[in-house]
């Protein structure tokens, strides 16, 4: 997609090179073209005056750019504060709430109810945690000082203030991740223009207040990938011993010829699908296997990831009464959820390794007080919120 006109003069120059100056006066130069850049793409003047005034330099984004907890974070790790009991409770209680809205954004777009419920318990925890950050703000951030995609972020900023000037989402409503992403799913703004729906009639695609247009427009994303409510995503499979033959997410093959190769469900009873299929071992060959259909390439391309599309696929399957994956994780160090992040902050604070407010966000501050405590009791220093270290300061 086209992100608008190229730009031009010395404070393009300045945005794409880096700081000239000092980190204030750049970020206010750079803020100050992009501002009439917006106004050049059709932006009313005092939204993009009040959108963008204030914005400063913020490290937390810039560094949050240069690593995804996706890409760093083992998948049992990942799982567990994502999919955790806590999740699947409130999910399947909203799934009561919610079901004549859920029935008919099934209806409409052909996405299984409990997956487009699975996507908003992810992003944004049923709509309870939005994100930390501004968006114009973080957006000016990413063009004015990141080190990578200045033009994409561009095209985003301005997408974000044309929203805001349409009337579609309100200046105030912009909450959400240090990338740009915004609302109950968390769309960035290009996909908001592409894909978001008015599925409440009101005249506004609003995925910020109203729940019917970010469910809706969650399953017009799904179908827009490719989901077919004809399909599984997937399931878990058992693979022989010693199987060298292909696995990789785009390998596709029928359910005979998995077969043939040895494979059966995980209880050892033959498969009964007749669905192409691609084998994932997404945590090596002692870990859980999975036979996915290309509907899971659709769940992965909500976030470019296989645990997070697996995150999604196993709170669907919870959500509707379904069952946990049966093989465990390759590891005698399991994950912790969040209320067991939250204890373990507590506990840390308690045992003399100050991490500030709990809050059960383990960020730098708290992963370098796990640090202290894994050196004092003699083990791998890794910042790693990990069940060992959790019990050694005395979780239970």
């Amino acid at each position: 997609m086209r992100l608008g006109k190229t730009w031009t003069g010395a404070a393009a120059a300045f945005c794409l090179s880096g700081f000239m100056a000092t980190e204030a006066e750049a970020i206010e130069s750079c803020v100050a073209s992009l501002k009439q850049q917006a106004i050049s793409a059709g932006v009313r003047p005092e939204i993009a005056e009040r959108m963008l005034s204030g914005a400063a330099y913020d490290e937390k984004v810039i560094r949050f750019s240069t690593a995804q907890p996706e890409f760093k974070t083992e998948i049992w790790d990942y799982m567990a504060f994502l999919v955790d009991a806590e999740r699947i409770r409130d999910g399947k209680a909203l799934l009561k709430k919610h079901a004549r809205t859920l029935a008919a954004v099934e209806q409409r777009y052909g996405v299984d109810r409990h997956v487009v419920l699975a996507v908003w318990g992810i992003e944004s925890d049923y709509g309870n945690f939005r994100g930390d950050f501004y968006t114009p703000h973080a957006l000016a951030n990413l063009v004015c000082a990141g080190q990578r995609r200045q033009k994409y972020f561009r095209g985003e900023l301005i997408r974000t203030l044309q929203i805001a000037s349409r009337g579609d989402v309100a200046v105030n409503d912009f909450k959400g991740s240090w990338a740009g992403a915004f609302g109950q799913t968390q769309f960035m703004p290009s996909t908001y223009n592409s894909l978001a729906v008015d599925f409440d009639g009101d005249g506004r695609k609003d995925l910020v207040n109203s729940i019917p247009d970010a469910l809706a427009s969650t399953a017009n994303f799904l179908k827009n990938a490719g989901w077919r409510d004809s399909r599984l995503w997937g399931f878990e499979v058992k693979v022989p011993k010693g199987y060298s033959g292909p696995s990789g997410r785009k390998k596709y093959a029928s359910m005979a010829t998995w077969t043939k190769r040895g494979l059966t469900n995980v209880d050892g009873s033959p498969f009964r699908s007749r669905q192409e299929t691609a084998l994932i071992r997404p945590a090596g060959v002692n870990g859980p296997a999975f036979l996915v259909t290309r509907n899971f390439q659709a769940l992965r391309s909500y976030n470019a990831s296989t645990s997070y599309g697996l995150a999604i696929a196993l709170l669907s399957e919870l959500v509707s009464g379904g069952e946990a994956f049966k093989t465990p994780w390759p590891t005698n160090n399991p994950g912790l959820s969040r209320a067991q992040r939250l204890e373990l902050q507590k506990l840390l604070n308690r045992n003399g390794f100050d991490v500030g407010e709990p809050d059960g966000k383990v960020g730098p501050l708290t992963r370098a007080g796990i640090r202290k405590a894994e050196a004092k009791y003699g083990m791998p220093v890794t910042g790693r919120p990990s069940w060992n270290v959790y019990y050694a300061l005395g979780g239970r």
